[in-house]
This record gives C-alpha cells, sequence and structure tokens, in this order.
C-alpha cells in the first residue's frame, strides 16, 4: 500500500520550482516507490510568490515564514531550497522537529554549517538529502562503474571543469550571492561544491590541494528591489563584490591519482561548461554535462594512437530505465532532481540513505575550506573531514 507523505517547500525561486516538478513527477518516472508525496505547503518571503506557488503546483497552504513549515504536523518531509546563508538554521530546525530534509548544496557557508546539519539529521534519526545531482547523470555512473572496474587501468590524473557566464554581466545586480556573510565563498560554494563531490565521487579522497582564487568583476550596482535568479540593475550604486568569482586548485587524491578542479563564474561564452577528463594507464573517459547522456571512452592494449568511442548511455545504466526505453534518448537537468527526489523518498520509506547525503555535504564544504585556505595562505593543505 503506497502512503501519503507530507512535503513541503522553503524558498520558491528557480531550485524550489525544480524540486516541486520532481516530486510532482517521481511517481510517473517511478510507479512502485512506496510513498507518494502530497504538496502540503510553500514558505517564500517574496510577496505574492509562494501564493503563485500554490495556484499552479496545488500547494494546500502558504506563508512567508518558514518556521510554520517546522511547526506544521502536517509536513513530514522538507526540501530547502533557500539562500545559502539560510541552510543551517532552516535545516537544523526541521530535522530537530523530526522531519527529513532535502537541501540544496552549499548546506551552509561552512564546514561547521554543513557538519550542525549532519549532527542535527544524526541526532533527529531522520533522513538527509543534497543536491549534488550531476553524479546522478547516468553517464556518469557509467564512469565511475568504468573506473572501479579498471577498465582505464589505474587513474593517473583528472581534470573537472565547471565554467558558466551566468555572473559574466558587470551590469548583474549585487545580491546576496556575492557578499561573503550571505553568499559564503562565491563560485566555490556555487560551482565548485559540484566539482569536490564530483571528485571524490569518481576518485576517492582527496588527500591535499594548493588553490588560487580570483574576484574579476569588484563592484555590481545594487538591487532596488526584489530579484530572482540573476537579474540586472543597471544604474544602482555600486558595492563591493566579496566572494570568488573564479578558483583553479591543484588536487592529491589518497589514491595516489592528481587533479585540476577548476571553476568560474564570469566565463564569457561558457554556457554549463561542466565536465570532466579521467585519465587512467590504460585509457581514459571524458563527460560534457552538455552532452549529458553520452560518455566518450578510449580503452585497450594500444596507448599510443588509441581511438575514442562514443558511448551513448542506455537502460542499463545507472537510472536511464526510468526515463526512457532505449539509448540515445535524452534525459535532461530536470530529469537528474527527479531521480534526487526518488532516493531522497526511498531512503524515507526503508530508512536507509540511497544518494548524496548531509555527511557528502560535509566532506564537500570541507574541501572548499581547505581551497580558501589554501588561497589565502599560497600552500598546499587538507580538507579537515573530521571533527
Amino acid at each position: 500500500m503506497v502512503q501519503a507523505l507530507g512535503v513541503a517547500v522553503v524558498g520558491f525561486g528557480w531550485m524550489g520550482r525544480v524540486h516541486t516538478q520532481a516530486y510532482a513527477r517521481v511517481r510517473h518516472h517511478y510507479p512502485h516507490l512506496a510513498l507518494r508525496p502530497e504538496l502540503v505547503t510553500v514558505a517564500e518571503e517574496v510577496p505574492g510568490r509562494a501564493e503563485e506557488a500554490a495556484s499552479q503546483f496545488g500547494f494546500a497552504s502558504t506563508t512567508r515564514d518558514w518556521r510554520e513549515v517546522a511547526a506544521d504536523p502536517r509536513v513530514h518531509a522538507v526540501s530547502i531550497t533557500a539562500p545559502n546563508f539560510l541552510h543551517r538554521e532552516i535545516a537544523v530546525a526541521m530535522a530537530g522537529a523530526g522531519k527529513h530534509i532535502w537541501v540544496e548544496k552549499p548546506v551552509g557557508l561552512s564546514t561547521d554549517d554543513a557538519r550542525a546539519v549532519a549532527d542535527a539529521v544524526a541526532e533527529a534519526g531522520v533522513q538527509g538529502a543534497v543536491g549534488f545531482n550531476y553524479r546522478n547523470a547516468p553517464a556518469v555512473e557509467a564512469a565511475r562503474d568504468l573506473i572501479a572496474a579498471g577498465e582505464i587501468g589505474t587513474v593517473t590524473h583528472a581534470r573537472i571543469r565547471l565554467f558558466s557566464d551566468y555572473a559574466a554581466h558587470p551590469e548583474g545586480a549585487l545580491t546576496w550571492r556575492y557578499e561573503r556573510e550571505r553568499g559564503g565563498s562565491g563560485v566555490l560554494g556555487d560551482l565548485a561544491s559540484h566539482g569536490a563531490d564530483l571528485a571524490r565521487f569518481l576518485l576517492g579522497d582527496i588527500a591535499s590541494l594548493t588553490a588560487d582564487t580570483a574576484v574579476f568583476l569588484p563592484e555590481r550596482a545594487r538591487p532596488a528591489a526584489a530579484t530572482a535568479g540573476h537579474a540586472r540593475a543597471a544604474g544602482g550604486e555600486l558595492g563591493p563584490v566579496e566572494n570568488e568569482d573564479y578558483v583553479n586548485c591543484l588536487l592529491r587524491f589518497a589514491s595516489g591519482a592528481r587533479g585540476v578542479l577548476e571553476a568560474c563564474r564570469v566565463s564569457v561564452g561558457e554556457q554549463n561548461n561542466y565536465g570532466f577528463e579521467v585519465h587512467g594507464t590504460t585509457g581514459a573517459v571524458f563527460w560534457d554535462f552538455r552532452r549529458m547522456n553520452e560518455l566518450r571512452v578510449s580503452r585497450g592494449t594500444e596507448y599510443q594512437d588509441q581511438p575514442v568511442s562514443t558511448v551513448y548511455v542506455g537502460p542499463g545504466h545507472g537510472e536511464f530505465a526510468a526515463f526512457q526505453p532505449g539509448a540515445a534518448n535524452a534525459m535532461g537537468y530536470d530529469d537528474l532532481k527527479v531521480v534526487e527526489a526518488h532516493r531522497f523518498l526511498r531512503s524515507i520509506a526503508e530508512g536507509t540513505p540511497y544518494g548524496a547525503t548531509v555527511q557528502d555535504a560535509v566532506y564537500s564544504a570541507a574541501v572548499l575550506d581547505a581551497m580558501a585556505r589554501s588561497a589565502e595562505h599560497g600552500t598546499w593543505v587538507g580538507p579537515e573531514t573530521s571533527g
């Protein structure tokens, strides 16, 4: 028998919408899921936005105060898609109220924030999922399996890139995202957090790293009203950009492999250029998010001049079969969040974590903090993952 599960969404910008759509679709793709999510309430402080969400998606109620969600007995699971600086406070409160949480990355502004959330989840005995969506791509899961099976030999070196232009326009508004107190470490939290998760997901723990960061657009105009996404604010009063536009990081993995992780939010001409190249002693594997359903693979015994072939992922890879019946039928970004919703709900139903968890968020945050320390002091450092 399928059991109803009351869910809430806190923060209804673009990501809140994506989570809501994932809840609406999840049983279409996973009809045997033991839980049926029901949209109970949406919390959003921007006037009118919660009501718009309720009208479009059918939430039973709305509120401008997320604390009402924590106190609502109808709610059993909460998506936290509010700005980064609110993640710790909201997540700890929701877990403390006995509610399972699905929180977007980065989980707060630091390792301490992520660890506080992980501790609250453990103490309350609830499930805690995190939005590291790129690891959910069937091609990424196929690459991980290929690497683990030794099909490219012993991994020697890798490169992970996350380039975007969402902050490239000089008239981009000076929102919370560019403030240290509310936006944290800028592109480190926005994009490099995904890179740190992918690095560990594919290649294991990072032993040490050294990083360099930069701010390329040091001033932006303050917005005159509430904004959504990456709005423009031409002509407004200028204020300083306090966090990073760019990071470049050299990695040493516990396995002995070497890596490069590079992320930038002001890369003109780059739209979601995310991906990786992993090289081994007998081959290599390449993935580009913009061609999400393909892997380029080189393997064999030729070494020099060894060819590279394109593999189109299909029903035998990751969660592909839940969406498409045959290889080379495309999946998209929103599908990755449906996979994430399924794993979150399955975790609740079975009491066992599936997919990325708050512990993964702690590790990613420790890597980001290590990057910041390294950039400040110009030294190799290790992620402080315990504590």
